[in-house]
């Protein structure tokens, strides 16, 4: 039995930049289970359906789980401390970001509403839903 080549869209790279310098969460939708994912990936992870639909992801959603981040990596050094968060988008998917406006874990809790902010740093950043526009 040969292997079957399957060959992407995008790369990984791709995928990753067009969030970051367009301004849209990307993702996939399965046409056959539904499934909505933020992550990269060429098959449904739930039934395995190859290929999978691009799909525009809602840039608003809730908190899932957060922790605040007082030794970065090089790229966020001077941002520190900040909230890395996952984040449960409206209409499905799931996606980690981060937050530069939350500084303690006072400062955020599971289940508040965020939004996704378009900025000229790296990464996916959010901010509180009830929050001015933080654009940078």
């Amino acid at each position: 039995m040969s292997a079957m080549v399957v060959e992407a869209p995008h790369s990984i790279d791709e995928f990753v930049k067009g969030y970051e310098e367009v301004g849209k969460l990307r993702g996939f939708r399965c046409a056959n289970c539904g499934l909505v994912t933020a992550t990269w990936g060429l098959a449904c992870s739930r039934c395995g359906r190859y290929p999978l639909d691009e799909a525009e992801l809602s840039p608003n959603g809730r908190v899932a789980a957060f922790t605040i981040l007082t030794v970065p990596g090089d790229e966020f050094l001077n941002d520190a401390p900040y909230a890395y968060v996952v984040v449960d988008l409206d209409g499905g998917g799931r996606i980690t970001g981060w937050m530069p406006s939350v500084k303690t874990e006072n400062g955020l809790a599971i289940g508040d509403r965020v939004r996704f902010v378009t900025s000229y740093r790296p990464g996916v950043q959010f901010a509180k839903a009830s929050e001015g526009s933080t654009s940078e």
